[in-house]
């Protein structure tokens, strides 16, 4: 129990601010090309409860860590944006949607540069601050990539409907409705079934592993972690 706890209190705060930045970043974004739905909601705020979704941020995060699965994953509520309001709605969308993944990247390279002040802190708590951003690095680096799916309604679906022709992003818009299900499908259902079978498989974390890791190692150069 105290293990479980102990954990837990390891990924509070690297989970909320992954999630809460992820969605305010959005906001900010659309707020500075021109629309300014998400500020008048009041979701530019950095105070996580703006933000939650009781089911994405609380319930399945939980479950997750309760089965001690390899991977935590969780949304918030989406930010409103009116497109009306963006004098480019399909490039400013694609702005807007990049956001998010955008400081995801930041924070896991913030949480890499503080490593090097751990030697600060007391023996009693450098463990417990090193969990923290270690997890910080890990859940950030997961839902960038993750959010970079080219698959609507991920922000990497909308980056690539503002991206591409008209001819290919009309259809890929209309699976906007069907995304989230699909990817819920791949990423929790398959490996349950897979598992009554004594399979360990989970395609979708299969595909996008070896860009986590690449990604990761390249941060860790950049942030000063290359020996």
């Amino acid at each position: 129990m105290m293990e479980t706890l102990y954990t837990v209190s390891t990924w509070i705060l690297p989970a909320l601010l992954a999630i809460t930045l992820h969605e305010a970043a959005h906001g900010f974004a659309a707020w500075r090309l021109g629309d300014d739905t998400a500020r008048l909601a009041g979701r530019l705020s950095l105070n996580p409860l703006r933000h939650i979704d009781p089911m994405g941020t609380v319930v399945l995060p939980a479950m997750l860590l309760l089965v001690k699965a390899p991977f935590l994953f969780g949304w918030a509520k989406p930010v409103p944006v009116d497109m009306r309001n963006l004098p480019s709605p399909r490039r400013d969308m694609a702005l807007v949607a990049a956001a998010g993944p955008g400081i995801n990247l930041a924070q896991a390279f913030i949480a890499m540069l503080l490593f090097h002040l751990l030697p600060l802190f007391g023996d009693t708590v450098d463990l417990w601050v090193a969990r923290n951003l270690n997890n910080a690095i890990n859940i950030n680096i997961i839902l960038c990539i993750f959010n970079l799916i080219p698959v609507p309604p991920l922000d990497g679906g909308r980056v690539a409907v503002g991206l591409l022709p008209l001819a290919l992003a009309r259809p890929l818009a209309r699976l906007e409705r069907y995304g989230m299900v699909l990817l819920l499908i791949l990423l929790l259902a398959v490996p349950l079934v897979a598992s009554q079978f004594g399979i360990d498989w989970n395609p979708l974390f299969e595909l996008i592993t070896p860009i986590i890791v690449g990604l990761r190692d390249i941060l860790l150069v950049l942030s000063g972690h290359d020996g």
